[in-house]
């Protein structure tokens, strides 16, 4: 099949300029298949995973499809739900970066941060508002803002909006709105619960799949280190060699839990490593300043929980370590799915406990071929262990 380019798309003059402007020609598959169904005002159910430029296949049709009309007072024209505020934040940077050409307002409405400026922004008429359910719904039941303006709704991320309860924020947003509308509706995985949302909420929508599920791009190197001691303290000393021995630029380190997020950072810079941390305790402002350390270099290592990471536009990562395992084996798609993008290498080097070895075979089980070890793999009796064994905490740092 012949590769489109964006100027084949049904994109706006305006939209096309400013993607000139970006460097841009030819779009990723989900963006090829999703703007020319939206931009005709059609729904849309993306079945996308992060790093596969979804975010563009919604804002550059949004942005046509906005040019013509006019915002009201405390009625958006157009509503976009994202889980996390730093997911919400770089949908606003998306905005800002191609809607260049145009006269759009935006209001952003995420927790951290001040709301004075966005609520006057919003008296004044808004076309695009971005927001976590939870607090565009505290803004709503406050009286600041009404929804049945709303053309264009988004659901980013939906099956994380499950995995943070955020379903029935969704669910009592949806009703709220105009039954005429056009939604777009992206998820990297389809559980029950988000097919019921899609038949409740969508209206014939076209169905789009950016690559099949559970997937690792073939650019990324996975290894897998065992740690017959599976406490806290000899983890990190394993995790401190492998970052040393590898040929690290920068890396995300993930762990299961914030609290172990915090402990590994507070380790790492003790140990003299450049760190930070990303966790959901963080406030919006010292979020920001670390991504923004990380993505100018400041920062070589980032340790973050699973929740915090997901959906961070950091195009260009060398190495990902998983401290835990993650606990479903589509996690780890997602977390080393930030390595090895456009075309370049990444690794991703996982450390394995004995409790762990049930977790990874669902990931060995997933990825159809046996897993690569550094250095000694674990024994038939490891694995017979597995599970009868309670890993410490606490101990060295």
């Amino acid at each position: 099949m012949e590769t489109k380019t964006f100027a084949e798309l049904g994109l706006s003059s305006k939209v096309q300029a400013a993607i000139d402007a970006a460097g841009y020609t030819i779009p990723t598959p989900i963006q090829a298949a999703a703007i020319p169904i939206a931009v005709t005002g059609r729904d849309v159910l993306g079945i996308a995973q992060t790093g596969t430029g979804k975010t563009a296949s919604f804002v550059l049709p949004m942005i046509t499809r906005l040019e013509t009309g006019r915002a009201r007072a405390r009625m958006p024209r157009s509503l976009i739900l994202a889980p996390t505020r730093e997911l919400a934040a770089q949908v606003a940077q998306s905005f800002e970066k191609y809607g260049v050409n145009n006269k759009l307002n935006l209001a952003l409405l995420i927790g951290g941060m001040s709301m004075d400026d966005q609520v006057k922004k919003l008296d004044r008429g808004v076309d695009v508002l971005i927001a976590t359910p939870g607090r565009l719904l505290d803004h709503f039941q406050r009286g600041r803002i009404m929804l049945m303006g709303v053309e264009i709704l988004v659901i980013d991320e939906a099956d994380r909006m499950l995995d943070m309860g955020f379903i029935p924020d969704i669910e009592k947003i949806c009703k709220l709105l105009p039954p005429r509308r056009q939604t777009l509706f992206f998820s990297a995985t389809m559980p029950p619960e988000i097919t019921r949302l899609v038949s409740q909420f969508l209206t014939n929508p076209e169905r789009i799949e950016a690559a099949p599920p559970a997937t690792t791009a073939k650019t990324i190197t996975q290894l897998f280190r065992f740690c017959a001691n599976g406490e806290d303290w000899a983890k990190r000393e394993v995790l401190r060699e492998l970052i040393s021995s590898q040929n690290v630029k920068n890396a995300i380190i993930f762990c299961n839990r914030k609290v172990e997020v915090a402990i590994l950072h507070k380790s790492l810079v003790k140990h003299g490593f450049s760190a930070g941390a990303l966790h959901g305790d963080m406030d919006q402002k010292a979020r920001m300043e670390t991504l923004d350390k990380f993505r100018a270099g400041e920062l070589k290592l980032l340790a973050a929980s699973d929740v915090a990471a997901r959906g961070l536009d950091i195009p260009d990562v060398s190495h990902i370590f998983n401290f835990d395992l993650p606990w479903q084996p589509d996690d780890y798609v997602h977390r080393i799915g930030r390595t090895g993008r456009a075309g370049k290498e990444g690794v991703s080097a996982s450390l394995v406990t004995t409790d762990e070895l049930k977790s990874l075979k669902d990931i060995e089980k997933m990825l159809g071929e046996p897993v690569v070890w550094l250095g000694e793999a674990p024994s038939d009796e490891d694995f017979a262990e597995a599970g009868k064994k309670r890993r410490g905490r606490g101990g060295r740092t």
